[in-house]
């Protein structure tokens, strides 16, 4: 699975003023893989450490110095000539620096051994309080662990991967869903080989007025697909049951009949008041439609 070391990984280089940190890119997928590793997804900010010498310096992402003179003093006593840290400053309670990777060290460029590698070389420093080491994750399901314990949410990483410069796939983030009920107020056509339909148009009752609260396009198998759309078919309705709603489809749009109840997880709700990256979690029958209103999401 590790790939070999690349024939100029140890080769001495400059020391760099800057690099790039590596991001994780969203998925809605939920796997577990012996080439990944899971790790829990903090909340706080990104920190790029850079030590040369007795110099340190702290970057966000964004490479705006941060003033952290503990974490500096910890960094600064590492024994070594040169290193580069990447990880995640966080201040629950206390303040604490969670360090998971190694872009350099002693003149070497790291980057692009695998993550495997670098998590070795990374296991040799002894870190003192506040770093801490951040620890892999060998729960069945991380990201169940995740919800139960209120984390953000778990980041999953290719062990054979190098550390790119840009938000990859090679790094996932799986954040924690927030789930509720929601009522179909109209589908969209499927596109290329997709059966069925492509999206379920969903929304929530205010009051009088049946409000749009966007699309649903996954959490489909073929039989669902198809068995929805026969439903569709019998209650379909010339004009949209949505009595509010901004953001509606303007081509390839039908609507029906607001009384199918389904649970969506979603990550969030946008400031236009939008599921953000939503799935379907199946149906709720014997739902009444006239029940869902928009609440305080629970969590799946």
């Amino acid at each position: 699975m590790a790939r070999s070391h690349d024939a100029d990984a140890s080769a001495p280089s400059a020391f760099p003023e800057w690099l790039e940190p590596m991001a994780a890119t969203l998925t809605q997928e939920r796997f577990v893989s012996a080439d990944w590793s899971f790790e829990r997804k903090f909340d706080g900010i990104r920190l790029i450490a850079f030590k040369q010498g007795t110099d340190v310096r702290l970057y966000s992402r964004t490479r705006h110095l941060q003033h952290l003179p503990t974490v500096a003093a910890a960094i600064a006593a590492l024994p070594v000539r040169d290193v580069i840290l990447d990880g995640e400053m966080t201040w629950d309670g206390r303040s604490a620096y969670h360090v998971f990777d190694l872009l350099w060290i002693d003149g070497r460029d790291v980057t692009r051994l695998t993550l495997s590698e670098r998590r070795a070389l990374l296991h040799t420093l002894p870190l003192g309080a506040p770093l801490r080491r951040v620890q892999a994750l060998h729960d069945a399901e991380p990201w169940e662990r995740a919800r139960g314990e209120g984390w953000e949410g778990v980041i999953a990483k290719r062990l054979d991967s190098p550390y790119e410069h840009r938000r990859s796939k090679h790094w996932l983030k799986m954040k924690c869903e927030l789930r509720q009920d929601f009522v179909i107020g109209g589908f969209t056509d499927g596109q290329g080989s997709r059966v069925g339909f492509g999206a379920l148009l969903v929304g929530y009752y205010a009051g009088e007025d049946f409000v749009f609260a966007g699309k649903v396009g996954t959490g489909f198998d073929a039989t669902l697909l198809t068995d929805l759309r026969a439903r569709f078919d019998a209650m379909e309705i010339e004009t949209t049951p949505f009595t509010k709603a901004t953001g509606l489809p303007r081509v390839r749009a039908h609507w029906v009949r607001p009384e199918i109840v389904v649970d969506v997880a979603f990550v969030e709700w946008t400031v236009h008041t939008k599921l953000r990256h939503s799935r379907l979690l199946g149906l709720r029958p014997g739902g009444r439609a006239r029940d869902v209103e928009r609440v305080a999401p629970r969590s799946p």
